[in-house]
């Protein structure tokens, strides 16, 4: 498998080097000549929206098989739209993870909302992600929004091994459909992946026909420095506390892939030098810390070994800037 997730990504490396990934966004490939799939081949795009913590990446990397999305249990870990991709010789499912809706205090919370706006906007089945201790009244506005759609949308109530009775869940669901009468309610849990497999199959059976938007090949339309710098973000989210973890920005400036091996170079951005500082620790301990445990996590990603350098700069109030949002991809 490992293997397998190696050579997708680097296909898709070559795939950015081309110009081609965007295109293919609104450019369907041909079928069945350039890609093989058979006649009646269905393909959507599915996209994933809730609020922070509700579990979305969670489900995603449920559905998708891999792990797309890095998880933790702090709210906004994730930032961007990240796409997963599931081919099957009948379908390819274009599924996206997007920030969990929130009110933005600074722009690039404002550029998360957007992701997650967007997703109301192109999708072709729409996963609307709750939980069992979440109050339906929170973000009614997106809600509204959602209540509108003219696409599937699917209501996945997780977390329901939480629950201790089915009568809890029937209020829970009640409760819900008055909101989004219109929606198929799923509950499950991907802790336990109940009723995970379930809401895939429903999610095949409402992709429209059409031939598949990617290569059957492909896993995401991400690079792999992406997700390099996700693992790096993800070990500085479960490290540090209080505003560290949400001032952090990182960038891959170097990637440089032999057979056998990847020399990595990141630089972290923070707002403060007291931020630095508390990133660095003392005689670079926490930095070290966080360097190890991502380089693990990468060289289980490759399946190559990695060697991983880091830096940290002060990137003043970088947060609210849209010159620095734009070169870190948050702003097109």
């Amino acid at each position: 498998m490992i293997e397998d997730k190696k050579e997708k990504i680097a296909d898709e490396i070559e795939r950015q080097q081309t110009e081609d990934v965007m295109a293919a966004l609104t450019d369907r490939v041909e079928c069945p000549a350039a890609t093989g799939c058979k006649e009646g081949h269905k393909a959507g795009f599915v996209n994933i929206v809730g609020n922070p913590n509700v579990g979305k990446s969670t489900l995603m990397n449920c559905l998708v098989g891999e792990r797309m999305s890095i998880i933790t249990p702090k709210a906004q870990t994730t930032r961007h739209r990240i796409t997963g991709i599931v081919n099957s010789p009948d379908y390819q499912i274009v599924f996206s993870d997007t920030p969990g809706v929130l009110k933005p205090n600074y722009k690039l919370q404002e550029s998360m909302l957007n992701f997650a706006q967007g997703a109301l906007t192109d999708a072709d089945v729409l996963l609307y992600v709750t939980d069992v201790v979440e109050d339906p009244t929170k973000n009614a506005e997106f809600l509204a929004s959602v209540a509108k759609e003219k696409v599937p949308v699917l209501l996945v109530i997780n977390k329901i091994d939480l629950l201790k009775t089915n009568g809890d869940l029937e209020t829970i669901v009640a409760r819900w459909k008055q909101i989004l009468p219109n929606a198929e309610v799923f509950p499950l849990s991907t802790k336990e992946n109940f009723n995970v497999p379930n809401l895939m199959a429903r999610i095949v059976e409402l992709l429209p026909p059409s031939p598949p938007y990617f290569g059957k090949d492909a896993l995401t339309d991400k690079p792999a420095r992406f997700f390099v710098t996700e693992i790096i973000r993800e070990k500085i989210l479960t490290n540090y506390d209080k505003e560290v973890p949400y001032s952090v920005e990182v960038i891959v400036e170097k990637f440089d892939e032999s057979e056998n091996s990847i020399h990595i170079m990141a630089t972290i951005f923070v707002e403060r030098d007291s931020q630095k500082g508390i990133l660095i620790g003392k005689g670079g301990s926490m930095l070290k810390k966080v360097g190890t445990e991502a380089r693990k996590d990468i060289e289980r990603f490759f399946d190559k070994r990695v060697y991983l350098e880091l830096f940290v700069k002060v990137e003043p109030n970088w947060r609210n800037r849209e010159n620095k949002l734009k070169s870190f991809g948050y702003i097109e």
